[in-house]
Protein backbone atom coordinates (compact mmCIF):
# COMPACT_ATOMS: atom_id res chain seq x y z
CA UNK A 1 0.00 0.00 0.00
CA UNK A 2 1.38 2.94 -0.99
CA UNK A 3 2.03 6.07 1.82
CA UNK A 4 -0.42 8.08 0.01
CA UNK A 5 -3.16 5.94 0.33
CA UNK A 6 -2.01 4.92 3.75
CA UNK A 7 -2.14 9.12 5.01
CA UNK A 8 -5.84 9.18 3.30
CA UNK A 9 -7.32 6.82 6.02
CA UNK A 10 -7.38 8.96 9.08
CA UNK A 11 -10.22 10.89 11.47
CA UNK A 12 -12.89 8.62 11.80
CA UNK A 13 -12.22 6.63 8.98
CA UNK A 14 -9.11 5.33 11.13
CA UNK A 15 -11.36 5.57 14.14
CA UNK A 16 -13.98 3.15 11.92
CA UNK A 17 -10.75 0.49 11.32
CA UNK A 18 -9.84 0.44 14.82
CA UNK A 19 -13.38 0.00 15.94
CA UNK A 20 -12.84 -3.21 14.11
CA UNK A 21 -9.90 -3.87 14.96
CA UNK A 22 -10.79 -4.01 18.84
CA UNK A 23 -13.75 -5.41 18.43
CA UNK A 24 -13.48 -7.86 15.84
CA UNK A 25 -16.15 -8.44 13.09
CA UNK A 26 -18.94 -5.66 13.22
CA UNK A 27 -22.60 -4.92 11.38
CA UNK A 28 -23.09 -1.11 10.35
CA UNK A 29 -25.59 -0.27 13.03
CA UNK A 30 -22.90 -1.31 15.86
CA UNK A 31 -19.83 0.49 14.51
CA UNK A 32 -22.56 3.84 14.27
CA UNK A 33 -23.73 2.90 17.95
CA UNK A 34 -19.72 2.62 19.33
CA UNK A 35 -18.15 5.48 17.87
CA UNK A 36 -21.33 7.56 18.06
CA UNK A 37 -21.80 9.06 14.38
CA UNK A 38 -25.26 10.55 13.93
CA UNK A 39 -26.61 8.03 11.18
CA UNK A 40 -25.46 4.88 9.72
CA UNK A 41 -24.48 6.38 6.22
CA UNK A 42 -22.07 7.71 7.93
CA UNK A 43 -20.34 4.49 8.85
CA UNK A 44 -20.97 3.30 5.84
CA UNK A 45 -19.32 6.00 4.04
CA UNK A 46 -16.32 5.36 6.00
CA UNK A 47 -16.70 1.67 5.78
CA UNK A 48 -16.75 2.25 1.89
CA UNK A 49 -13.50 4.31 1.69
CA UNK A 50 -11.73 1.19 4.07
CA UNK A 51 -12.93 -1.13 2.00
CA UNK A 52 -11.96 0.40 -1.25
CA UNK A 53 -8.24 1.10 0.47
CA UNK A 54 -8.18 -2.88 1.25
CA UNK A 55 -7.84 -2.45 5.00
CA UNK A 56 -12.04 -3.71 5.71
CA UNK A 57 -13.54 -6.19 4.06
CA UNK A 58 -17.37 -7.45 4.22
CA UNK A 59 -18.26 -10.98 5.43
CA UNK A 60 -21.62 -13.31 3.86
CA UNK A 61 -23.31 -12.79 7.14
CA UNK A 62 -23.27 -8.63 6.85
CA UNK A 63 -20.30 -8.06 9.29
CA UNK A 64 -17.53 -5.76 8.81
CA UNK A 65 -14.03 -7.21 9.07
CA UNK A 66 -10.51 -5.52 9.33
CA UNK A 67 -8.05 -7.43 7.33
CA UNK A 68 -5.85 -8.22 10.26
CA UNK A 69 -2.46 -8.23 7.76
CA UNK A 70 -3.01 -4.69 6.83
CA UNK A 71 -2.87 -3.54 10.95
CA UNK A 72 0.69 -2.87 10.65
CA UNK A 73 0.35 -0.45 7.55
CA UNK A 74 -2.23 1.67 9.25
CA UNK A 75 -0.63 1.11 13.37
CA UNK A 76 2.78 1.55 12.28
CA UNK A 77 4.77 2.27 15.59
CA UNK A 78 2.13 0.73 18.00
CA UNK A 79 1.78 -2.37 19.58
CA UNK A 80 -1.70 -3.57 20.89
CA UNK A 81 -1.88 -4.46 24.61
CA UNK A 82 -5.15 -6.92 24.00
CA UNK A 83 -7.72 -4.24 22.82
CA UNK A 84 -5.28 -1.28 24.25
CA UNK A 85 -3.04 0.01 21.33
CA UNK A 86 0.27 1.64 23.05
CA UNK A 87 2.90 3.53 21.05
CA UNK A 88 5.67 1.20 21.07
CA UNK A 89 8.45 4.24 22.74
CA UNK A 90 6.41 3.90 25.40
CA UNK A 91 8.11 0.60 26.70
CA UNK A 92 11.66 2.18 26.25
CA UNK A 93 10.42 5.46 27.95
CA UNK A 94 9.87 3.53 30.63
CA UNK A 95 12.98 1.35 31.04
CA UNK A 96 14.90 4.66 30.60
CA UNK A 97 12.90 6.32 33.74
CA UNK A 98 13.70 3.55 35.77
CA UNK A 99 16.97 3.38 34.84
CA UNK A 100 18.42 6.97 34.79
CA UNK A 101 15.83 7.29 38.59
CA UNK A 102 18.50 4.84 39.51
CA UNK A 103 21.63 5.40 38.30
CA UNK A 104 20.70 9.35 39.35
CA UNK A 105 20.45 7.80 43.34
CA UNK A 106 23.61 6.09 42.86
CA UNK A 107 25.17 8.83 41.38
CA UNK A 108 24.87 10.38 44.39
CA UNK A 109 27.42 8.09 46.17
CA UNK A 110 30.18 8.93 43.31
CA UNK A 111 29.54 12.43 42.19
CA UNK A 112 32.42 11.61 39.75
CA UNK A 113 30.19 11.67 36.29
CA UNK A 114 27.10 13.11 37.47
CA UNK A 115 26.80 15.88 34.83
CA UNK A 116 27.51 12.81 32.11
CA UNK A 117 24.87 11.12 33.81
CA UNK A 118 22.72 13.64 33.67
CA UNK A 119 23.24 14.91 29.93
CA UNK A 120 23.08 11.75 28.55
CA UNK A 121 20.57 9.87 30.61
CA UNK A 122 18.06 13.47 30.61
CA UNK A 123 18.65 13.51 26.61
CA UNK A 124 17.69 9.71 25.97
CA UNK A 125 14.76 10.00 28.50
CA UNK A 126 13.15 13.85 27.14
CA UNK A 127 13.54 12.17 23.17
CA UNK A 128 11.79 8.89 24.20
CA UNK A 129 8.99 10.49 25.94
CA UNK A 130 8.37 13.25 23.19
CA UNK A 131 8.25 10.80 20.25
CA UNK A 132 6.22 8.50 22.59
CA UNK A 133 3.55 11.64 23.59
CA UNK A 134 3.67 12.13 19.58
CA UNK A 135 2.27 8.97 19.12
CA UNK A 136 -0.24 8.97 21.77
CA UNK A 137 -1.65 12.60 20.14
CA UNK A 138 -2.00 10.90 17.12
CA UNK A 139 -4.02 8.11 18.48
CA UNK A 140 -5.84 10.68 20.72
CA UNK A 141 -7.08 12.30 17.31
CA UNK A 142 -8.50 8.89 15.91
CA UNK A 143 -10.53 8.13 19.16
Amino acid sequence: MSSTRQNEIKGNTLRVYLYLVTHGGSELREIQRGLEFSTPSLASYHLTRLIRAGYVRQGDDGKYYALEEKTHELLEGYSRVGPTLIPQLFFFSVLFSILFGYFSYKALEARGYLPFLIASGAGAVVVMWLETWRLFRRLATIN
